[in-house]
């Protein structure tokens, strides 16, 4: 499936200023991040969802309570999307006091309340399936949401899954950002047919979203939800996104044409100029606020873990 660039289409009619600052948040919450690295203030490696902000804003509020959520390398944004932690978040990845694991999950490896994360690429679904169905069971109208990528569907345990999940009529939902790349990989170069083609193998119902405009997505997805609540049934929703920045801090292997039609995509600027005075006063209050929590963790002792 190839993506197109957003640049062009019509910016987004409204947009609640909670919305703003959470995507907003993300977004200078990962910019802080490639700097902390660039200055050697955190180690090993991280991944960056810049350009996918909206998508788990956009879901979050879908969700309750009492759902859980799987995420998986590129995940900073699933769990600030849910909880908006931003400092225990940081924490955890500098090894800091505060950290939401004691600082030994890092930047890839989060278990916080109902969230948990992984760099195993496909790891989640199976172990979602089984989430969903001890919710099932329990029949309280609760879900397990997973975030994959396109690079996923090459991992046998998604179909797996999914067979399973249409088989026992669980209530999964599955969200997968596809911003056309696996690592470096051009998703088709490796991906023979379609996410859809492939969701409707198995009967599962697939919904396609190629704006970036969050009232819309959420009008969208409403009614998907509520049928994998209501009739315990497995949805797909496909985000055509793009990925703004590098795979992993600075391996970016794209071209310069790639890179540039990404961040055509990209929903920052259509929402600057489709509310100008309100991003920007919104866009710099988050960035203020990331520069303070970024001092403020680094400033803290390292983390300790007690393994008795």
């Amino acid at each position: 499936m190839a993506l197109t660039s957003a640049l062009g289409r019509p910016a987004p009619h409204g947009v609640a200023d909670e919305d703003l600052e959470r995507m907003l948040l993300i977004r200078h919450f990962e910019r802080a991040l490639l700097r902390l690295f660039e200055e050697g203030l955190v180690n090993g490696t991280t991944h960056t969802c810049l350009g996918q902000e909206y998508i788990p804003v956009a879901v979050s509020a879908l969700l309750g309570e009492q759902d859980f959520v799987f995420s998986n390398h590129r995940g900073h944004g699933h769990f600030l999307a849910r909880y908006g932690d931003a400092h225990g978040l940081l924490a955890e990845i500098m090894g800091r006091e505060g950290a939401l694991c004691n600082g030994v999950g890092g930047s890839q490896h989060i278990y916080h309340r109902r969230f948990l994360s992984t760099g195993v690429q496909g790891e989640s679904l199976p172990v979602a399936v089984g989430v969903a169905l001890r919710l099932k069971r329990l029949g309280q109208g609760a879900l397990a949401c997973a975030y994959i990528g396109d690079g996923t569907w090459g991992e046998g345990s998604v179909y797996e899954a999914l067979n399973m999940a249409q088989l026992w009529r669980l209530p999964l939902l599955v969200v997968v950002e596809n911003n056309g790349i696996a690592q470096s990989t051009p998703t088709a170069t490796q991906m023979a047919g379609t996410i859809a083609g492939r969701a409707a193998a198995f009967g599962v119902i697939h919904h396609h979203v190629a704006t970036t405009d969050i009232d819309v997505i959420r009008g969208d997805l409403a009614p998907l939800i509520t049928c994998v609540r209501e009739e315990s049934r497995p949805v797909v929703v496909e985000f055509a996104t793009h990925r703004a920045g590098p795979h992993s801090k600075g391996d970016d292997t794209r071209s310069p044409g790639e890179i540039a039609l990404a961040r055509a995509g990209d929903w920052y600027d259509r929402y600057a100029a489709g509310h100008p005075e309100r991003f920007a006063r919104i866009d710099a209050e988050q960035g203020e606020l990331v520069a303070r929590i970024a001092d403020e963790v680094a400033a803290r002792p390292p983390s300790s873990w007690d393994r008795r």
